[in-house]
């Protein structure tokens, strides 16, 4: 596996960055693991929570920067189509 990978932003079509490929599939794993197909979903804040129990300590020693990592595999994930975004304040995600 490359030590990178490229991520898009909702926010930004078609940019991509390049980020770490391990934090971020353990990140998006834990993600989907916690998430619900239920609408509205979870807020970010909850989904970042419930997914640190998912979290190897190796890539994120006590949750360290889990919420830049959630961010970044949530906007990913929604231009990809796979999480959606609900018209909530605050905002609800959920998988689609």
């Amino acid at each position: 596996m490359s030590d990178t990978l490229e991520v898009e932003n909702i926010n930004t079509p078609g940019r991509t960055s390049r980020v770490n490929a391990a934090k971020y599939h353990a990140m998006k794993a834990a993600m989907l693991k916690v998430m619900t197909h239920d609408a509205p979903g979870d807020t970010a804040k909850d989904i970042k929570e419930a997914a640190k129990a998912h979290l190897p300590d190796n890539l994120f020693p006590g949750g360290a920067t889990a919420g830049w990592w959630q961010k970044t595999v949530q906007l990913d994930l929604e231009a990809k189509g796979v999480i959606t975004r609900a018209p909530t304040k605050p905002l609800r995600f959920h998988l689609t």
